[in-house]
């Protein structure tokens, strides 16, 4: 049974019959609502607006089931205007684009009318997943973050191997690992920063990445007990389920549990209620705040029930 009474929980994500529900943890936590009595409310992708001052959105009632196929139902289409006793589920995936700030805006607007969002629409502003790591220095490996091709190249040099990658990425895309001399590297800064234009990040490049680079998942700053390392396959060096990593769970290290004491008090702080942090050897690289995965896989190992702990926050945080 549910702690509070039945909730309207909205979602907003990419379209629904995009996704693979094995693995999407945006559909595992929809699983967990609709099993807790809560009301199901899809957002049509763009339905976003603000109507006589008033955050609105254009949904359609959903039902769920756990299936590779015909796996959503969709009702009919009306005006939902925000308010108390919501759950909005912000869940729509990078790249973190004017649209996508504008949408933000509009569920802060929501935040005001009495709806409880998730991950909160400041912090999802504020925490540019790559830049938000460097928040807490003392758990990242050597950084640099620069229009300037040349400084980049001088870290490069200095640390012999790095990772270069944009700012706005996911899934691994973009990402280069690049050696000190390598006749690429002069056209790999000049594609990442548009000639100067735009920011690139530089880090060390992490030889532990071969063990994997591993997912950990915090619910309001505590974190589950177990990560996913996702680990390179063949000539690949990236870890990226999207990019052909094998994911395989772990328990969660001392150093592992030394970040998460870092990072999470702040997470908790600002809202941020379910987080994924990405770990490689022992070295925070990225904070994820915007749609992470990994609920269903660590799910299945484990015998767990992630979205369930997820849920039993957003209950009591209503309730209180």
């Amino acid at each position: 049974m549910p702690a509070v009474a039945p909730l309207d929980v909205v979602v907003v994500m990419d379209p629904i019959e995009s996704i693979k529900p094995a693995k999407d943890s945006s559909f595992a936590m929809l699983l967990e609502a609709q099993r807790r009595g809560h009301r199901l409310h899809y957002v049509r992708p763009g339905g976003l607006s603000v109507s006589g001052a008033r955050a609105v959105a254009t949904v359609a009632p959903l039902g769920v089931r756990d299936q590779a196929k015909e796996y959503f139902e969709l009702g009919a289409w009306s005006r939902l205007e925000f308010g108390p006793g919501q759950v909005v589920l912000m869940r729509k995936d990078p790249p973190v684009d004017a649209d996508y700030l504008h949408d933000t805006q509009i569920l802060g607007m929501a935040r005001l009318q009495g709806a409880l969002v998730v991950n909160d629409p400041q912090g999802l502003r504020d925490f540019n997943e790559k830049l938000a790591a460097l928040l807490f220095p003392q758990c990242c490996p050597p950084t640099l973050v620069s229009r300037d091709a040349t400084a980049l190249k001088a870290f490069v040099g200095e640390h012999g191997e790095a990772v270069l990658k944009p700012l706005d990425g996911m899934g691994g895309r973009s990402i280069f690992r690049a050696r000190a001399g390598e006749a690429n590297l002069n056209v790999i800064l000049e594609t990442l920063t548009q000639g100067g234009a735009h920011l690139a990040m530089a880090q060390r490049y992490l030889p532990e990445i071969v063990a994997g680079d591993k997912r950990i998942l915090l619910v309001d700053g505590e974190p589950v007990d177990y990560c996913l390392a996702r680990i390179p396959q063949g000539d690949e060096f990236r870890g990226n389920l999207a990019a052909g990593g094998r994911g395989e769970g772990r328990p969660l290290t001392e150093r592992d549990r030394w970040i998460v004491a870092q990072v999470g008090p702040e997470m908790r702080r600002r809202g941020m209620l379910f987080v994924g942090l990405d770990v490689i050897g022992d070295y925070l690289t990225e904070v994820n705040v915007t749609s992470p995965t990994c609920i269903r896989e660590l799910d299945a190992q484990f015998g767990l029930d992630i979205a369930g702990t997820l849920f039993e926050r957003i209950e009591a945080k209503l309730a209180s």
